[in-house]
């Protein structure tokens, strides 16, 4: 089986869904190590050796993740050339809402002036952006809509403990959106998916307060339940064994090897992480993308981000057969193979 006839996944009276457009945005305020090395026990070796992370964008304070997300939607919007009415569904990947309700994409869908427009956010941890790309991809295969905007968006400093250095060194703030459209003749686009959940790891990745079992109290805070919560062992093992079963198995049924992609975007939590996935997929180093150095661990922002990188050093070109892959919090595990049409 090709990549290019896969119908896994693909009623026979689908339409093909393609990436129409990209934009991102991170805020200008950067944290560098040099910076947490004023403000926790830490030093810009040790950090760089263990995460590959040189520094991460900042939201400032009055701002929150649907900031970030509607000026990643404007940006593609203008790539695409189209206004924001047009679009008529918002997916919205994230774990850092402004509020626990309305949801984002509702104030994503306002800030942007979709009128019209309807929407949800997917609560997938750094698998958010993977996600809820199906779930804009299928929306369109279905024949409902034409264009549906899936964004990935994370304010992570908002909960992030900066009294500990396993964690807040970690951690940037950031977004990215894509357009989700019908494929035109002779176009592939969005390929096939593999994704998985295992609620048995919630343990080991958390922020525990704020939610119906520990409502917001005195004590939650005093306790730091509503900072992130990781069992790093834990979870680096999820991560780098999960993402390589999820790619080879998308892989392997496309009839795809690694040395027949144009590039793989992974998700940007570790470069250890990343570099033992590639390694398992045989793929060249110099088609991974890796932009953590300067941006850390964006979350559901992550794959977006890195695809802007892509295209940006000229790794991501029309045509190219790209596989994406992410592990997050749930423990949630996504990876998709596509073929990039802009």
């Amino acid at each position: 089986m090709t990549p290019d006839s896969s119908q896994v996944f693909r009623g026979p009276h689908c339409t093909r869904v393609k990436i129409s457009a990209l934009g991102t945005y991170v805020p200008p305020k950067i944290l560098t190590n040099a910076d947490l090395e004023k403000m926790v026990e830490t030093n810009d070796q040790w950090i760089t050796e263990r995460t590959g992370i040189k520094e991460r964008h900042i939201l400032d304070k009055g701002q929150g993740t649907s900031d970030m997300a509607a000026e990643a939607a404007r940006r593609c919007l203008a790539a695409r050339g189209i206004p924001a009415t047009d679009v008529e569904a918002i997916i919205v990947g994230t774990v850092t809402p402004d509020m626990m309700f309305p949801s984002t994409a509702c104030l994503v869908q306002d800030k942007i002036g979709a009128k019209g427009a309807w929407g949800f956010d997917v609560s997938a941890g750094c698998s958010g952006f993977v996600f809820a790309l199906q779930a804009g991809a299928k929306l369109v295969e279905s024949g409902a809509h034409k264009k549906v905007m899936v964004i990935g968006a994370d304010a992570n400093s908002t909960i992030v403990n900066y009294k500990d250095r396993t964690t807040c060194i970690l951690f940037g703030d950031g977004a990215g959106a894509v357009l989700i459209e019908p494929a035109e003749e002779g176009e592939v686009g969005l390929i096939d998916f593999v994704h998985e959940i295992d609620g048995s790891g919630g343990p080991a990745l958390n922020l525990a307060g704020g939610g119906s079992l520990h409502p917001a109290s005195a004590e939650t805070v005093a306790s730091g339940m509503h900072f992130i919560h990781q069992d790093g062992q834990t979870v680096y093992k999820f991560a780098v064994r999960k993402m390589a079963d999820a790619t080879t198995r998308v892989l392997e049924r496309n009839g795809v090897e690694g040395k027949d992609l144009g590039c793989f975007i992974p998700h940007q939590a570790n470069k250890r992480i990343i570099t033992a996935t590639a390694d398992r997929l045989g793929m060249d180093p110099s088609r991974v993308i890796i932009n953590i150095e300067k941006y850390g661990n964006t979350s559901a922002g992550t794959i977006p981000l890195a695809m802007g990188t892509a295209v940006e050093e000229g790794k991501l070109k029309k045509g190219d057969l790209v596989l994406l892959a992410a592990a997050g919090a749930g423990f949630t595990v996504g990876a998709a193979l596509l073929r990039w049409e802009i």
